[in-house]
Parts: structure tokens; sequence; C-alpha cells
């Protein structure tokens, strides 16, 4: 049977998440789920790595020798040439005939213009003035198009060319002074706005850029908008970005923004966009290894800066009001620590200063809640140079870790999830049948056994295939609910390692459920109501999205639609018709998913939970299951499986979680529940007792033995957080009793020991 499996051709790749990994295929665009900027460093080695020509490989040292120099030459030289392209291609537009095109905007009202002429600013202004100088970004989808350039993206990772291929079908960001090329339906996007933002900091990335440029001449290679602002990677030798340096690149992006620099966008040819960028090594090997002989790219261009980019952006550089670089760091180009040494400047910005400030106060309360701050301080967990991104939790640690896997672990015993313990490490063929060997291989664990190839395991799901492959199964036993808290290892770069939110041995509630096409509705419905017990139960919000079929999806589109229809049957069912938001085309190439963000109490979005079908891996394992058909037949079908998981990582829930109540954890899964403070050594006798009666129960309890004065004691207990204060004097001792304070000093006044039990009882029952 493996040997069958490990000899099926196939394309497969694994996509890495941030809670699992999935399989997809080489040839596939699919995008990962990018929560926090601590997914960044392997966005960006997928925009430089994964192309739609050829795949780069490790460029090795091809920066050369590197002195800083302000408005280096190469700058006049590129603009010579940007202008010389840029005359010829207004010339070509010039000639064309009018042709009238409509615009139908959301509400339904039609606008007229000129192909190649009319710009959705023009529209926007055709509306009002307010509208059109608050509007930053359009999206149009064509009903008729009169020009279809195929361009292929230099700057690119897989997400945006999966965007930029079913643009025809789903609608694609325009910048708003770019004339229409057709008929077509409008929508007008400002600041606020998720797609605002986006290109709002992606236009602010080529403000850093050329801020970088002309004050230390670098040569720039990729710069990306993140959730939550910018970053420009540059290669200047070996110098580096010092804070005198910043301040130089911070004062010159302001004047840049100052001087309203236009957004100008050219299309041109491989060796067009060769020789504009011949002076920078690292755009030569972009353009090369990642633009087809006889295709097209873009280029933009705002004041000296001229970048290999697909846009759109900003109309001009002065809707920029707000501008800071925020910090520095090092990386290595395409990520390899064989290839040249890079400068990665991360910067925001703002279309209003208020914003920037409200943004800084925002960051200082980040600092403070810190998880990995505060992890040091409440002595909860370490990291070892000998053992990189292998968290070491200590007592108080551990505490929270186990609480939050018994916490799961009873919601399964209510929910009917089978817990199963499956092997660390597996033969290769394990993966060769799944598909990570072919593209995952690099972040596993591989070893040598006796002349074959082990690996330690990153993620659950093809030990549970093997599980249900392990014996004939019946329909009668779907939906079968296996779940895994088994310990899974990633090889992260040393450098990607962030605290507990990017480790290379984790855990995480997973679980996989296998079952009937009509049970996904009932399934889905069921996993939904999971996430939202776990995340009101910790006090987060979140927002439910549906992604559905995308352009390069495998399997029948009959299937396919029967999948959304129960996901959208079912998030109808949970939250109500219009409380939710269609992805169009973002779904996995193996099924459809919902995606599910939650907030924090700083209102940060996490993209912890997940619901994903996956039609694809139940055929790599070839899993079937036996009929309800008459008894004289024999008849099998394929399983659909859900990938699902609540917490995700337990890692990093732990960091983000830390950070949400800033260390003050609620009791029921609080490390330091309570303490016992003797006003006098004449009474540890009996603060031993009330200790021992509150362990038995169950509950995390110390006593605070010194001479210190009692202010003090009690002081301190704050400080650490200890939920509740218990004092004991001669009347407690003498009453059975604990006079009881919170950490917040609220007095609660005498109770007897059995009935702060009781109290501590209902707390961990409640989850307060």
């Amino acid at each position: 049977f493996f040997l069958l499996l490990i000899q099926m051709k196939s394309s497969i790749k694994i996509n890495n998440t941030s809670k699992f990994a999935v399989h997809d295929l080489s040839s596939i665009n699919q995008s990962s789920n990018d929560n926090n900027n601590n997914n960044n460093s392997k966005r960006v080695q997928a925009r430089a790595t994964k192309e739609s020509g050829a795949r780069m490989e490790n460029t090795g040292h091809i920066g050369g020798s590197f002195q800083i120099t302000e408005n280096p030459e190469f700058l006049a030289e590129r603009e010579a040439i940007f202008q010389r392209f840029w005359d010829q291609n207004a010339s070509n537009i010039a000639n064309l005939p009018d042709q009238e095109i409509t615009v139908t905007l959301p509400d339904g009202s039609v606008k007229t213009g000129i192909a190649f002429k009319t710009t959705p600013y023009d529209i926007a202004l055709g509306i009002s003035r307010g509208l059109a100088d608050n509007v930053i970004i359009a999206k149009v989808q064509y009903t008729r198009r009169l020009e279809n350039d195929s361009i292929v993206a230099c700057d690119q990772d897989e997400e945006h060319a999966a965007e930029a291929t079913s643009s025809s079908d789903q609608g694609e960001l325009w910048d708003i002074t770019r004339p229409l090329v057709g008929d077509c339906l409008l929508k007008l996007f400002k600041f606020e706005d998720p797609e605002g933002k986006t290109v709002f900091w992606h236009s602010s990335a080529h403000v850093l850029g050329a801020a970088l440029e002309t004050t230390l001449g670098v040569h720039l290679t990729i710069g990306p908008a993140l959730q939550s602002g910018f970053y420009y990677d540059a290669y200047m030798g070996d110098n580096t970005v010092s804070e005198d340096l910043l301040k130089k690149i911070d004062s010159k992006a302001l004047d840049i923004c100052k001087k309203k620099f236009p957004f100008q966008r050219l299309v041109l040819s491989k060796e067009q966009a060769l020789e504009m960028f011949a002076a920078n090594p690292f755009k030569v090997s972009l353009i090369r290894n990642k633009v087809p002989d006889g295709s097209k790219t873009t280029v933009y261009k705002c004041g000296s800066l001229i970048d290999l980019c697909m846009g759109p952006h900003i109309p001009n550089t002065g809707k920029i009001k707000a501008f800071a670089s925020v910090k520095t760091s090092s990386t290595n180009w395409l990520g390899q620590v064989t290839n040249d040494p890079l400068q990665r400047v991360y910067g925001i910005a703002f279309p209003d200063k208020a914003m920037l400030k409200q943004w800084q106060e925002f960051q200082e309360q980040a600092k403070l809640r810190d998880h990995r701050n505060l992890g040091t301080k409440q002595e909860l967990f370490f990291f070892h140079q000998l053992s990189p991104g292998s968290c070491f939790w200590m007592p108080h640690g551990a505490r929270i870790y186990n609480k939050l896997i018994e916490w799961i672990r009873s919601e399964y015993w209510k929910r009917g999830y089978t817990e199963v313990i499956t092997p660390n490490v597996f033969n290769l063929n394990l993966w060769e049948i799944s598909g990570h060997a072919q593209h995952y291989r690099e972040n596993m664990f591989i070893f040598d056994v006796e002349g074959q190839e082990w690996g330690m395991k990153p993620m659950n799901c093809p030990g549970h295939c093997l599980m249900f492959a392990h014996r004939l199964r019946s329909y009668r036993e779907l939906p079968l609910r296996l779940a895994d808290f088994g310990v899974l290892h990633r090889n992260e770069v040393s450098g990607a390692l962030t605290g507990l939110t990017r480790v290379r041995r984790f855990q995480q509630d997973d679980a996989h459920i296998f079952c009937r096409q009509d049970q996904i509705k009932e399934e889905v419905l069921g996993a939904l109501d999971f996430m939202r017990h776990v995340y009101t139960t910790i006090g987060m919000s979140y927002k439910l999205e549906l992604s559905t079929r995308p352009a390069k999806a495998l399997g029948e589109t009959a299937l396919w639609d029967l999948a959304e229809s129960q996901l959208a049957e079912a998030l109808n069912e949970f939250v109500g018709e219009n409380n939710w938001r269609v992805n169009p085309g973002d779904g996995a190439f193996y099924g459809p998913k919902i995606d599910i963000k939650v907030f924090d109490a700083l209102e940060r979005i996490h993209q912890c939970a997940t619901i994903q079908l996956d039609f694809q891996l139940p055929i790599r394992f070839d899993l079937q299951y036996k009929t309800n058909a008459e008894a004289n037949e024999l008849s099998f079908q394929r399983p659909v499986m859900v990938h699902r998981a609540m917490l995700g990582s337990v890692e990093r829930m732990a960091a983000i979680l830390t950070e949400h109540w800033g260390g003050k954890w609620p009791f029921w899964l609080s490390p330091r529940q309570a303490i016992i403070i003797p006003i006098d050594l004449k009474f540890i006798d009996y603060s031993l007792q009330v200790q021992k009666d509150i362990h038995n129960a169950k509950f995390y309890v110390d006593i605070d033995d010194s001479t210190r004065t009692l202010n003090k004691k009690v002081r301190e207990a704050q400080l650490n957080q200890y939920n509740f204060i218990l004092v004991i004097g001669e009347q407690e001792m003498l009453s059975g009793s604990v006079n009881v304070r919170t950490r917040d000093n609220e007095v609660k006044g005498t109770v007897t020991v059995a009935e702060l039990i009781a109290q501590f009882q209902e707390l961990e029952r409640t989850k307060v």
C-alpha cells in the first residue's frame, strides 16, 4: 500500500502556516496566514524566491564593494532611462482612438468615461471633491477589457500573484490616477479600509526606499507592506544603520512626502527593465529569474526612486502626513545566510499626525505587555542558546501551559473528540506520501537511521491519515474526530525565532475530523461553537471570513459548490447573514476554509483558530470508508478531512494571552492564585494548615514567612500578581478563617477556609 502511494506522481507542496502546515501545489499561488510581524521573515523569503518565472536559487555574494554615498550617480542615469521609456509609452497612448466606457458604482449608478484617459480619481471627483481628496485606492472588476497585458511580478509573493491571476474574476486593486481600460465595476477605498492601509503602507515603503537610496546610496532589494507598517531591505556592504543615519533617513523621507511626488506606473519589457536596473545586482537577479523572456513587468516612480513593483499606490507622496522609522535589523538576501547581508529598516506612516501619536502610545503599551519581558519577570519561561527556539517552561509557566491543554482536553470530552498519540519521528516515506518531503524538507529536522532518512514531525495530519487507514472504516464511524497534543518540531532559521511566537518545538490543540460530505455543515458548526466558547472565555472578539475556490482549485466544481454552500449555511446559522464576509478565490487549493481573526485587548489581530476543508490529503492516502449500500454490494467513498485548531500553537497562545492580560492572569489560569501572609511568625503553623487545605483542593497557594512588614508583603504579592492575598492573624487563627484581599487592593473581608475553597471552585468552574 505504502509503496504504491510513494510511487504516485504529484506536484503537491506544503505551505507553512501559523497553526500547521497544509499541502499545496507548486504551480498554485496560495497565501499563508500572516497575522503578525512574526511571520514576516518567511513572507519576505517567499516574495524573493517564489515567482512566475524560473525558481531563484541562492546567489551567494553578488552585492560587491560598497561605500555610503549621498545621491549616487545611478539615480540620474536610471531616471533618464525611465523618462525615455515614459515618453515612448505616452506617445503610444496618445495615438489610441477614444472609446467610451461605462463605470458602475456599488450603489448601481453608472458613469461614463474614455478608455485610457478617465481615471478612478475622475469618477470620484465627479461625485464630490471631498470623496476624491480622501480616496487613495480603487478596485476594478472589468466586464469588458480593451487592454490585457500579461504582467509578471518581480516584487510579489504567492499571495499577491494569486490575486493578480484571479483579477479578471474577483477584481484588482487599481491606482486612482491610472486610466481605466474598459467597462468595469468600481469601488473606492480610503485609508480606513483594509485595502487602503495595505496600499498606503506599501507606498510608504517606497518613500523609505527613496530616502535610503538618496542618503546612503544603498542597493534596494524587497520592501513590502506589513500588517501594521512596512520595511525595506537594502544592501550596504558591511555597514549598518546607526541611530544618526536613521534620523537622516527620516528627515529625507519627510521631505519627500512634503514634495508630493506622484506615483507613476510604467510597463517595461524584460530587456528594458534590465537596462534600467543595471546598477543594482539584486534587481537584475530578480528580473532575470522571475521574468520570462518576452514577458513584461512594471515599475513605479516617486521622486528619485524607481522600483520594480506591481503596485498599486497612493496618488502622491503628499498623502503621507506622518512618517517614522521604527527599528532596524539584519537579514540576508533571499533569507539565506550564505548570501549577502542586508540591513532592514522598519517604518510606520499615517495620513494624519494624530494617528502617529496614537500609534506611538499604543507601542508603549505593547512594550509593557511584551510576553518576553513578562515571562522573565514572572519566571514563566526562558530560552537557552544550547537549544534555540525550544522553550524551557519553569514551574509557574508550566502551570499555565498544562492548564490550557487540560481545558481543551475537557472540551474534547464534551464535544465527542477522541484523543490519540502519534509518533514524533517518522520514516521520510510518510512525508513522500503526504507531499511534505518535496517542498517542506528544509523546514524539517531530518537525520539518518540505519541508512534511511527519518524526520521529526512538523504537523499531525499525515499521522492521523495513517490512523484512519489502519483498518476498514464504516460510515457508522463518521464523523471521526481525532485530537492530538503531540510535540511538533520545525527547523525555523535562527534569525526568525521570536520569543514564544516563533519557535522550533511546540504543541498545538490540533484535531482532524474525517466526515461524509453531508456532515460538513454539522461539523463546521460544531467547530465554530467550540471556537466561540474558547474566545469568549478568554475575552477576545472575532470576525469570520469564508475563503472560496481559487483559480487553480483541484477537484470537481460540484464538490466545491457543495462544500462552500455548507460552510455559508453554517456561518449564516452561527452568526447570521451579513455578519461574515467572503474572500473570493482565497481558499486553499484543496478546499474552502473559514478564517477566524481574533482581537486582543489592544485590538491587535491574531489568527490562531482555523477551520479548513481538505479534499486532497484523503486522495493521497487513498482513504475510504464503506457506505451503507445494499448488503450484497461493496461500496466505498472518500471522506472529507477537516483541519481545525482552536488555540493553535500552545506556545504562541501563551504569548498572546500574556500580552492580552498584561500578566494579570485570571484566577482559573493563574500560576499564582493565592498567597498566605501571616502577620507574625507565631501564626505559621496555622498558615501551613491553611496552605495544605487549599493545596489539597488543587489550587496554587504560597506562604510569605519573611520578617518584612505586612504592608511590604502585601505590596510585593500584588506586584507578583497573586489573585488573592490571605492575611492571617490571631482572630483568623481562632475562627478558622482568613482575611481576603485582591491584587487590586480590594478588601473582601474574612471568610472561613471552607468558604474560600468553595469560592475558588466556583471561579475555576466559571473561568472568571
